[in-house]
């Protein structure tokens, strides 16, 4: 697994050992940050459930200005950490503009801090029903100062979320039993009588 973009293309990422943790295919991240293009640079992200880190490595990559890792596993947090100095190294950036959580991406006080442009989530597809409610509420109280904000998340093809007050602008991927990646942004509401 390597870093698909950006300035620090082609840096190896190392991930746990086991089945705890699914990083996002090379694929699967070059086609989201292609379909994110400009919007990349400069962006502050949130990357929830990080794994190895890669969504919010390949953003560091293609010019994020800061984010926060968030993973509840030490291996994972580890790694995320190893990872993070050398993508670093690479972009000629400096690691501690980013900082890497070790907690539930549940339980994490989201408010604080600067509101993310970016949140990717990629969580155990066997929790996603369970969680996704509650996280999209919580991001709906975060992100309320940036309606522009977009959350990425990752599921298996054949579950479908309709998050309320969320409006879905992208699915990528194919097939019911391959991994695709959704992008929403809050719903616009408009004024009554407008």
């Amino acid at each position: 697994m390597r870093i698909s973009g950006g300035v620090a293309r082609g840096i190896s990422l190392v991930a746990p050992k086991g089945d705890r943790t699914r990083p996002a295919t090379d694929g699967m991240r070059q086609g989201v940050f292609s379909s994110l293009g400009a919007r990349v640079a400069g962006a502050r992200f949130l990357d929830l459930f990080a794994g190895s880190g890669a969504y919010g490595l390949e953003a560091i990559s293609r010019g994020a200005a800061g984010g926060v890792f968030v993973e509840q596993n030490a291996k994972a947090t580890a790694c995320v950490r190893q990872n993070l100095i050398a993508v670093c190294k690479s972009a000629g950036r400096e690691a501690k503009d980013f900082s890497v959580l070790q907690t539930d991406a549940r339980s994490v006080p989201l408010a604080g801090g600067a509101v993310p442009d970016l949140v990717f989530i990629d969580p155990p597809y066997e929790i996603i029903p369970e969680i996704a409610p509650a996280l999209f509420g919580k991001l709906t109280e975060v992100l309320a100062p940036n309606l522009e904000a977009i959350v990425v998340f990752e599921l298996p093809g054949e579950l479908e979320l309709a998050p309320p007050g969320w409006e879905l602008l992208k699915r990528l991927g194919k097939g019911a039993r391959q991994p695709t990646v959704a992008f929403f942004r809050r719903e616009r509401v408009t004024p009554s009588g407008a």
